[in-house]
């Protein structure tokens, strides 16, 4: 599959590099393992490139990885972590059981990473350039990696449960937990656009189709004609796990149709219709993304940047695992 590269404006890029630079002390910064592993990035992308040609899925199941890090405790690869002894795995949370993937193709890549360079590269990191790599492959915008993350040494499973977004959150709850990661309405919106790929569960929209308000009547900014076929899939019981495109018209393809899907209250989620029925602010972004792709490259670019900068740990703080399922000993 072609590697397809949107152009970013240089003044996107600057700002977003140099935002990330201050937050982080500069202890972030591209070519942090240009002397200590300068092919790590080539090996990602290659492993990456290996996974999606096997199944396109898998590019969206990288992305959720990176996603589902950093809004727990940080861009850390808690949430790679197995339980054991000392750790409740974040993979048993709400979030991520039984949907999150990828876990075998993370294992890939950082055995192939410390065959290279033995202790040096962390898990969180290939995290970062998995979710780039993953967005490029199928034509999606690129953007520079800060690098120099290092990974926990534990998990935290109740943060998992309570900071990620879910698909039935409230506009204002979906606010509030990025405000509390430090992001803003702008970076809600573009990051929601990573929906533009992937799949989601019938478990996770049943109620927008049969009982939104508990009176026995479907979500009413759900498109009738929309919401009648995804019922032919998803019965009011059994086939919770059946799997349906997050957006149908272009399934495989990171571009901006998601948002025109929702101009047309053809969003899967409620977590995702609502960002174009529950505000004018967040539907204003709405329009604008689904009018240019361009923009929404750009700002998703900019706003991937903003969010792997969450909370990094550096210095003498983690670790580099050596395997990416379980802390060091």
């Amino acid at each position: 599959m072609a590697l397809v590269v949107a152009s970013l404006t240089v003044s996107s890029l600057l700002s977003a590099y140099l935002l990330c630079s201050f937050a982080a002390g500069q202890s972030l910064h591209p070519q942090f393992y240009d002397r200590s592993c300068p092919k790590v990035q080539a090996i990602v992308e290659a492993a990456v490139a290996k996974a999606v040609a096997k199944e396109a899925r898998m590019a969206a199941s990288l992305l959720r990885l990176h996603f589902h890090d950093c809004f727990v405790k940080g861009c850390d690869a808690s949430n790679l972590l197995d339980s054991s002894g000392t750790i409740i795995s974040e993979k048993r949370s709400n979030p991520n059981r039984d949907s999150a993937r990828g876990f075998e193709v993370v294992d890939e890549i950082k055995h192939a990473v410390e065959k290279e360079c033995p202790a040096t590269v962390s898990c969180a990191d290939i995290l970062a350039l998995a979710a780039r790599d993953s967005t490029v492959l199928v034509g999606g915008p690129s953007w520079v990696v800060p690098l120099g993350r290092r990974d926990s040494l534990g998990a935290s499973i109740k943060g998992s449960n309570n900071n990620i977004p879910a698909p039935n959150n409230t506009l204002q709850t979906i606010i509030t937990k990025f405000k509390l990661k430090g992001l803003d309405l702008v970076d809600l919106v573009a990051l929601s656009g990573g929906h533009t790929i992937g799949d989601a569960r019938c478990t996770s929209f049943r109620q927008r189709l049969y009982n939104q308000t508990v009176d026995g009547r479907p979500d009413s900014t759900l498109d009738p004609a929309y919401a009648a076929g995804l019922r032919g899939r998803c019965p009011r019981s059994g086939g919770d796990q059946t799997l349906f495109a997050l957006d149908p018209v272009t399934q495989f393809r990171f571009d901006n149709q998601y948002f025109k899907n929702l101009v047309a209250n053809k969003g899967l989620l409620g977590s995702d219709e609502v960002l174009f029925t529950g505000g004018a602010a967040t539907a204003q972004l709405v329009r604008k993304f689904a009018r240019s792709n361009a923009a929404f490259f750009d700002q998703y670019a900019e706003s991937m940047v903003r969010m792997g900068n969450i909370a990094p740990l550096t210095g003498g703080r983690g670790e580099i695992r050596k395997n990416c399922r379980r802390i060091n000993k």
